[in-house]
């Protein structure tokens, strides 16, 4: 749909003329530190008990979609939105630095689209805006060089506040290292190849399909900004076990103790990339991300489920007790925002899904709208005792101290 939209809307404007405008202590402790006994887990009254018996998959957080985005720039954006108003309106959000969102929105997942650029300059030029009459040339001299960009959609929807995935993550790890008591972030990185539409040859530039060495370059970056007792890798999580999906099921995720102050990465991606990613690593052994997959597979242990509604509620819900992770959405394209309808927001948070991504964490996000809208968990804390599968003695103001 929002390719088709976008070619209706590239015709029109040009026909009609546009307006000018060390593993976290290795597998071993980590395994040994998801099995405090019972006996001294009963008393959670101390923040100390509560990081010691509390795994990362028994809390919930929040989370925040397309998180880079800004919204478009007059008076490209004034044009787009006159001309294709229908997509213009999904696309209209605006997130603050990733810094900002920790610290001031309590967000403790983020997702970064992610494309391709092994020789540097790919995404360095904006041809779209020859319908505004303005220069195509990006400002920003990062995207001449060699490495992976963050952005929404090539020469449509390009605004980000971090352009290259280095400087996303090296931003997480600045906040981090500043923040060394913080629940465990959870990256969730969408890898990007699909066309975008030129219908009227103007020279679109094309995203890259992602190959092995590109998915080995990923691996290592992230390798490379990120220290390994700062990462909660497949490795870590599946210890001895054959599997993840018997790691998780069987003994269960590391405790908030053994995961605070570090991150972890997910991977968006169905089918052709993350098989070409799981390709002679089916067990993610080596590999530095989490794979959306399904129960029984090798790989299970993180499930993308993000429409939290109808017969997908319980769903979720059964996942997450049988102890897989799950990343469901409160709210997309800005309706709920815009209507003020809290049903997938409610359905979502009493999923259990241990990260609900939105695009309105605080209620000035969707205060523009008139709504009142927004998605954050309840009571106030940054992170909350899991509703399906948090211990029943929890207190979610126990979860997470920054310092």
């Amino acid at each position: 749909m929002l390719k088709k939209s976008l070619t209706f809307w590239v015709v029109v404007m040009l026909s009609l003329g546009a307006p000018t405008a060390a593993v976290a202590g290795a597998a071993g402790s980590a395994r040994e530190a998801s099995k405090a006994s019972s006996k001294t887990c009963k008393n959670l009254n101390t923040y100390a008990a509560a990081q010691r018996c509390i795994h990362l998959n028994q809390v919930q957080v929040i989370g925040s979609h397309n998180s880079y985005h800004l919204r478009g720039q007059d008076p490209f954006w004034s044009a787009f939105e006159a001309f294709v108003p229908d997509i213009a309106r999904t696309l209209d959000y605006t997130h603050p630095a990733l810094a900002k969102q920790f610290s001031e929105q309590s967000v403790r997942q983020i997702e970064l689209d992610v494309v391709t650029d092994p020789k540097g300059g790919r995404f360095a030029e904006h041809k779209i805006l020859k319908v505004v009459n303005l220069p195509t040339a990006s400002t920003d001299k990062s995207l001449l060089k060699p490495g992976f960009k963050v952005l929404h959609v090539p020469e449509i929807d390009w605004e980000t506040t971090c352009s290259t995935l280095r400087k996303c993550l090296t931003q997480v790890k600045s906040w981090s290292e500043n923040n060394p008591g913080h629940a465990p972030i959870a990256i969730l990185l969408e890898l990007k190849d699909d066309a975008t539409p030129d219908p009227l040859n103007l020279d679109f530039v094309q995203p890259l399909a992602f190959t092995g060495r590109d998915l080995d370059a990923l691996d290592a970056l992230i390798r490379s900004v990120f220290p390994s007792n700062k990462l909660i890798t497949p490795d870590l999580v599946r210890g001895k076990r054959k599997t993840l999906d018997v790691a998780v099921t069987k003994d269960g995720w590391p405790t908030l103790e053994a995961s605070r102050g570090k991150v972890m990465f997910l991977m968006d991606n169905e089918s052709g990339v993350r098989d070409l990613y799981l390709k002679g690593h089916k067990n993610l052994a080596g590999r530095a991300i989490f794979t959306s997959s399904s129960p029984g597979r090798p790989d299970a242990a993180f499930i993308k489920e993000n429409d939290p509604t109808g017969a997908n509620t319980a769903k979720i819900q059964d996942l997450v007790q049988r102890g897989y992770v799950v990343r469901t959405r409160s709210d997309a394209d800005t309706e709920q925002a815009r209507t003020g309808d809290t049903t997938q927001r409610d359905l979502a948070l009493s999923s259990g899904a241990q990260w609900v991504s939105t695009d309105y964490p605080t209620p000035a996000d969707g205060a523009r709208f008139g709504t009142g809208y927004f998605a954050s968990i309840p009571g106030g804390t940054v992170a909350r005792c899991n509703p399906v599968n948090g211990p029943v003695n929890c207190r979610s103001n126990l979860l997470e101290r920054l310092r």
